[in-house]
């Protein structure tokens, strides 16, 4: 049976004042069309709803029994509608992110400050892992959005990327292996000294693994890590070169507690990104995130 929701809703009025006149007001419909759409609608359901008497309108033993499956439509539609107000208005809601614990602290900290304040009654989740674990999750909608360090690699058809800050990696070391600064050294030259990389499978060695094959180098370092910042401490106390963002260390740099290498072959700028899925609309406090990023580059 295929029944216009609109009728619902006059009956419903109707039924909550027993009176024509005072849901006409309430609907602003007239009167006469009111009366039509009862009938209409008694005549699609096949039986009477109402009892015509001269206060008003009664509703029938089968109308009480129909009224009462209505009014829990009825409020679960206006729910419905009040809670996609809410959502709309971030009022309510929830961003579930897909990052890195680097990226959180050395980039996401601060949009995420302005847009609590803007929207403190939203909750935010935060997913750390590498982006290939990450991935699959978005792509299943677990996630709302990743934030990555994209390394030119094609994600896949469904994945839309959108670039926000560029960045740029050096070799690094500390004044233990103050004899190498003034040097040009080439990637090659590296091996010979304890080299300190973030394991495979993150995109920030994989990008830099990709350069030294492009420059027939194989790098082997003597530490893997799966922290970017345990590189960065791991080199502070001496025990090897290290590879990290400018970016995030330039403070260290300036104070000589770290300090950059020179390399022969060039090392490419990159691009911190958020990873979409083509497949997921994003939600309304995933979209106001996305902006207040990409407006503040």
């Amino acid at each position: 049976m295929n029944i216009d929701l609109e009728l619902y809703r006059i009956f419903f009025v109707v039924a909550n004042h027993s009176n024509i006149t005072k849901a006409s007001k309430e609907l602003n419909i007239s009167q006469p069309a009111i009366s039509k759409s009862i009938k209409n609608l008694e005549e699609q359901l096949g039986g009477q709803l109402f009892v015509r008497t001269k206060r008003g309108v009664i509703l029938t033993e089968e109308g009480k029994e129909f009224y009462n499956y209505i009014k829990q439509a009825i409020e679960y539609i206006n729910n419905a509608e009040n809670k996609f107000t809410e959502l709309i208005n971030l009022e309510t809601g929830c961003i579930k992110i897909g990052i890195s614990t680097t990226l959180t602290k050395e980039f996401l900290l601060p949009y995420l400050e302005k847009f609590h304040a803007l929207y403190p009654k939203i909750d935010v989740q935060i997913v750390t892992n590498m982006t290939s674990d990450l991935l699959p999750k978005l792509k299943n909608g677990i996630i709302d959005i990743i934030i990555l360090n994209l390394n030119g690699k094609n994600y896949g058809n469904d994945i839309n990327i959108i670039k926000c800050r560029k960045i740029n990696d050096c070799f690094i070391v500390n004044s233990n292996y103050k004899d190498l600064i003034n040097k040009v050294l080439s990637m090659k030259d590296l091996n010979d000294y304890p080299l300190i990389l973030q394991a495979k499978g993150s995109n920030t060695r994989e990008f830099l693994d990709n350069i030294a094959r492009e420059n027939g180098i194989l790098l082997k370092p003597n530490i893997e890590l799966a922290s970017y910042t345990l590189v960065v401490e791991f080199v502070k106390i001496g025990l090897g070169i290290g590879y990290a963002t400018k970016e995030y260390i330039k403070d260290k740099i300036k104070t000589n507690e770290l300090y950059e290498l020179k390399i022969k072959e060039k090392i490419p700028s990159r691009y911190i990104g958020i990873a979409l899925s083509k497949n997921h609309l994003p939600n309304f406090s995933t979209k106001k995130l996305i902006e207040i990023i990409t407006n503040q580059k």
